[in-house]
């Protein structure tokens, strides 16, 4: 977590060094409160492993940056990274792991998600609103370890993979306030999967710092994972939704 927020904070200032015609650089750092749910199956080469999450809450850590510029033809860019933890009940058989029939044990998964997010700012605070459009590539870094259970060894295993959706955002400024409402949402639907990530929040800046603006926010984000594809050994079906609040800083 804090190789990424360094890193951020250098891509932040080596842009706003190098390039003198960019309008506005925002980045944000916070905690996402939320309750993992769902399934998962394992079904390579046969196998049948299932996995069910045990729903516990759980809160994780939360970075982005935004970059915008003036010049139309070539897209802004955000950066956004989220690390997603769960544990759950699993039984049956993970690729080369067998945990029996009616055994069950405990596995846990860590997933990383790196968003790379081109877009254009079709509406730039016109008449106090501002919309974005483009396209989000969700780089999804995956871990899982069956914990060790007698008389079965532990077993983990990795994959990544990366998911494009479509990226819309929609921001209004109250007029005579410091205060913002702003969503975005990240979709696609193709073939038996759907891949969704949805965010609704309402912020307020601090404006009595000159140049830089901090600012506060507050929100709710919903995730689903609903993947069935033949280049992925599982098929997941996972659910994360909760209230979210982090800081805010505006160049």
């Amino acid at each position: 977590m804090k190789k990424v927020l360094y890193t951020l904070v250098c891509t932040a200032v080596l842009a706003s060094s190098a390039m003198a015609d960019i309008a506005r650089v925002e980045m944000g750092a916070g905690a996402w409160m939320q309750t993992p749910k769902g399934t998962a199956t394992y079904t390579d080469g046969g196998a049948d492993g299932s996995y069910t999450s045990s729903e516990k809450d759980s809160t994780e850590a939360y970075v982005w940056m935004l970059i915008k510029h003036p010049v139309p033809i070539l897209p802004n860019l955000r950066l956004e990274y989220v690390s997603l933890e769960d544990s759950g009940v699993a039984s049956g058989q993970f690729k080369d792991f067998n945990i029996g029939t009616g055994n069950f044990t405990t596995l846990s998964y860590d997933m990383k998600q790196y968003d790379i997010i081109p877009y254009y700012n079709i509406l730039d605070n016109t008449a106090w609103i501002t919309l974005d459009l483009g396209l989000d590539i969700k780089i999804i870094d995956a871990s899982y370890t069956a914990a060790p259970s007698a008389p079965f060894a532990g077993y983990s295993d990795s994959v990544t993979f990366a998911i494009p959706l479509l990226y819309a955002r929609a921001r209004v400024e109250i007029p005579s306030t410091d205060i913002g409402l702003e969503a975005d949402i990240k979709y696609i639907t193709t073939g038996d999967s759907t891949v969704y990530d949805i965010r609704a929040k309402v912020d307020y800046t601090l404006s009595f710092i000159p140049v830089i603006e901090p600012a506060l926010e507050i929100g709710y984000r919903m995730q689903k994972l609903d993947i069935d594809e033949s280049s992925i050994d599982a098929i997941l079906d996972l659910d994360f939704s909760g209230f979210y609040a982090g800081l805010m800083v505006r160049f």
